[in-house]
């Protein structure tokens, strides 16, 4: 869905980021700025939250079978015998 921004200021600002990372696009200026906003938020989050989504996540894959071979998958994906 496309983004359209109404807010001269915010139109200036997009051309100034644009000119100031040589990106090729406002669009690409505006991903970039909002990449890296988005990355300084994440550093911000408390290790207890970023842990919980983790484990969140490792909840939903469910309990290990417990009989997987790292050294068989190993060897299977390099071909050695």
């Amino acid at each position: 869905m496309p983004l359209f921004i109404r807010d001269d200021d915010v139109d200036a600002l997009a051309a100034k980021l644009q000119a100031a990372t040589k990106s090729r696009t406002k669009t690409e200026a505006v991903r970039l700025a909002l990449e890296h906003e988005l990355q300084r938020v994440r550093e911000k989050q408390p290790a207890s939250e970023r842990a919980a989504a983790s484990i969140a996540i490792s909840r939903t894959m469910g309990p290990g079978g417990g009989s997987f071979d790292m050294k068989t998958f190993t060897d299977d994906m390099w071909g050695d015998i």
